[in-house]
């Protein structure tokens, strides 16, 4: 059986929970620690959705701002992407608008998931703009996601999963 391997990048601000997602995903570890990603850091994880192995390739790229944007270049090859943000911070409500129409400028629209992490401290959440709200519109998903307490992260992933899939098998694949 063959498997299908997409590449797939963790975008949004500093300190979102991008790093901890993917750890949560790949290893099911969690740590309260937090480590600036510098550059970018890959996994891989394989998963089965609907009889078919897909290989994610995921890319843990360093966070967005004041100082230090995502650079286009760690965009080649990508097949999906997954957007983080940190809904007890407004200001990367709007990091993600720029990443995403950075992502369209660059390579074109592609799938893409969202995630409101964090959700273990949702009292906290403030608000989403109408700008975030007309991205959650575009996307193929929108989770509330912990990485600490573990929830909604495999479901995150798998759905971006399937928009990879679905997208390979417009492709003639």
């Amino acid at each position: 059986m063959s498997i299908i391997q997409k590449k797939v990048c963790m975008l949004g601000a500093f300190s979102v929970g991008k790093t901890s997602l993917i750890s949560q995903y790949v290893n099911s570890i969690f740590s309260e620690k937090y480590t600036t990603t510098i550059g970018v850091k890959i996994d891989k994880k394989q998963l089965e959705i609907d009889d078919t192995f897909l290989s994610m390739v995921l890319w843990d790229v360093y966070g967005e701002d004041n100082h230090q944007r995502v650079m286009p270049s760690y965009l080649r090859g990508l097949a999906g992407y997954i957007l983080v943000a940190d809904p007890t911070r407004a200001s990367t409500f709007s990091s993600l608008i720029s990443l995403n129409a950075m992502v369209e400028e660059s390579i074109g629209e592609m799938p893409f998931v969202l995630a409101l992490n964090k959700s273990d401290i949702k009292d906290e959440w403030v608000d989403s703009t109408d700008e975030l709200n007309a991205l959650k519109a575009k996307a193929a998903g929108v989770f509330e996601t912990s990485a600490k307490m573990d929830t909604g992260v495999n479901e995150l992933f798998t759905c971006l999963g399937r928009s990879l899939l679905k997208a390979n098998a417009g492709v003639g694949s």
